[in-house]
């Protein structure tokens, strides 16, 4: 049950992605408006993820998995029907939700499940396979479904499948709760959740507008406010959405770090790619979805020797090297162009699919494992929620980025074409007006052809800078990395633990916070903890 729901949680992330040129096409849809089609489901969990754990504690895990699953299928059922942009949006969102509940509630009956933690890593390892593997066939499932029918119909699969699981679920998934009472910080929950969302619209609107827009700013300084006020309040409270004495350990700074920047990187570039691939070099669906599965295919396959050697080689060198060989692969994407051949531009997404492989296995073990048990549970889903914040900011940061450097090019490349002032401007007000893929549906009779070519050059100059950024955040990442994330002290024995009750002091020593850290509130049993961990 917490395979499948995984599964599905994770379904429409690549299932879009590739399929956002045709979306655009059907639905008329600007480059800031395609944006929120990834951002609409990808926001609601990471604004709610770290507060369906505590609900599913408070009120019942399998509750809040089969109202995920409902979720889920409803927004799917949205968007089947969509008929505007703003609908998939609708639709999306709802998806979110539920996966929002999913994830840290399919770790959590795990956890009950399978006590044991060592026999738990396996069970853990096939959810992070079936995590992987829906990332990498969304992409085929949407590719053979777009040959034959309208892009629509990549949002059936998640009814049936969501409906069956939930019927098996009524009757042969055991319930459980965190065996003490947790409450729900809304202060805390509002607070991120308007923080997130404002930042993320700010960055979207931006990259349309431009940021001096005034709605752009207010945006911005509502975000930034809002992520102050979460700070405050969660120091303040006696039950925290995240305990900032977290922080506190380099190592889960570390982690986090790398979760968000991973994820911004790795959302960010499926959305820059499925738009390369569609406009720049005319593929269709499937073609592009052969190569797009390459990136999470090869991070499925090498997944399992990575989780070998975590017992071997640390996992600062591993998420390190993982991130230096992501970074060598987008640093490589800035030489494609439209002319490059599938062998070409296979061999750097195998490479980013081998960098992203290396890191997602060691980062959530290492963001646990950083921290005193009490707080592993909360760790987990910190972790989980800033690399949903990251995939939340990749379409809006890449898109912007991306938006901008395009529309700055291309006046001067449709002059380098040679393509009429007449129509040079027509392109460029429908560019500005209506985003770079509008102007594929322009008849400019002889000068078609060099206004598309030059709208593929500029859109390249575009794609060039976020692979730049993108390379240069995950070699910022590795830098943390290796500078933060050291070798966790050997576990303190029970008996010496229970020596040191009265100092609280050990615990929080060997778990790689400072001496007397988190001692300002009263903390929880530990089986408490074990709600959200892995």
């Amino acid at each position: 049950m917490a395979c499948l729901g995984v599964f599905v949680a994770y379904l429409p992330v690549t299932t879009v992605s590739v399929s956002l040129p045709a979306i655009q096409r059907a639905l008329g849809a600007s480059t800031s408006q395609l944006s929120w089609v990834s951002d609409a489901f990808v926001l609601p969990m990471a604004a709610l993820i770290l507060t369906t754990g505590v609900w599913g504690d408070v009120h019942g895990r399998k509750w809040v998995f089969q109202t995920g699953m409902a979720l889920c299928a409803l927004g799917a059922a949205i968007s089947l029907s969509a008929d505007s942009v703003q609908w998939v949006w609708a639709g999306q969102a709802a998806s979110g939700l539920g996966a929002a509940a999913l994830l840290p509630t399919t770790l959590a009956l795990i956890s009950h499940a399978v006590p044991d933690p060592r026999e738990r890593g396996k069970y853990i390892g096939l959810w992070a396979m079936a995590l992987m593997g829906s990332l990498a066939v969304g992409s085929l499932i949407a590719g053979l479904l777009l040959e034959h029918v309208a892009w629509r119909w990549i949002f059936l699969l998640p009814v049936p499948v969501s409906l069956t699981v939930m019927a098996v679920a009524a009757s042969r998934l055991p319930d459980s709760r965190a065996p003490h009472g947790r409450r729900l910080d809304w202060p805390g929950q509002i607070t991120a959740a308007v923080a997130v969302t404002a930042v993320v619209y700010g960055v979207i609107e931006g990259g349309a507008d431009g940021f001096g827009a005034p709605v752009v700013v207010a945006a911005l300084a509502l975000g930034v406010v809002a992520a102050v006020a979460f700070v405050l309040v969660e120091r303040r409270s006696a039950s925290p959405m995240l305990d900032l004495d977290l922080f506190r350990s380099p190592a889960f700074t570390a982690t986090a770090l790398v979760a968000m920047i991973s994820f911004l990187g790795l959302i960010g570039f499926f959305f820059v790619l499925s738009l390369y691939f569609g406009m720049v070099q005319h593929l269709s669906t499937f073609d592009a979805a052969l190569r797009m599965v390459l990136v999470a295919g090869t991070s499925l396959v090498a997944s399992a020797p990575v989780g070998r050697l975590m017992h071997r080689v640390s996992a600062r060198v591993l998420i390190t090297s993982g991130l230096v060989v992501a970074a060598g692969a987008m640093f490589s994407l800035t030489g494609v162009d439209a002319d490059t051949s599938y062998g070409a531009v296979a061999w750097r997404l195998v490479l980013l699919g081998l960098g992203m492989g290396a890191v997602l296995t060691p980062m959530t073990a290492s963001a646990v494992s950083s921290v005193p048990f009490r707080l592993a549970g909360m760790a987990a889903a910190g972790n989980n929620a800033f690399r949903q914040v990251g995939g939340a900011l990749g379409p809006a940061v890449l898109g912007a980025l991306l938006t901008t450097r395009a529309l700055d090019a291309l006046p001067g490349r449709l002059a380098d074409a040679g393509v009429p002032a007449g129509a040079s401007d027509r392109v460029l007000d429908t560019a500005r007006e209506q985003g770079l893929g509008a102007v594929a549906g322009l008849d400019l009779d002889a000068a078609t052809g060099p206004a598309l070519s030059a709208l593929g050059d500029a859109f390249l100059d575009g794609m060039r800078l976020c692979m730049i950024v993108s390379g240069a955040l995950a070699l910022l990442a590795a830098l943390a990395c290796a500078l933060l994330l050291r070798p966790a002290p050997a576990p303190v024995p029970p008996a010496a633990r229970a020596g040191n009750v009265s100092g609280g002091v050990s615990g929080e020593v060997s778990g790689g916070l400072s001496p007397g850290a988190g001692r300002t509130r009263p903390t929880p049993a530990p089986a408490a903890t074990t709600g959200t961990s892995p």
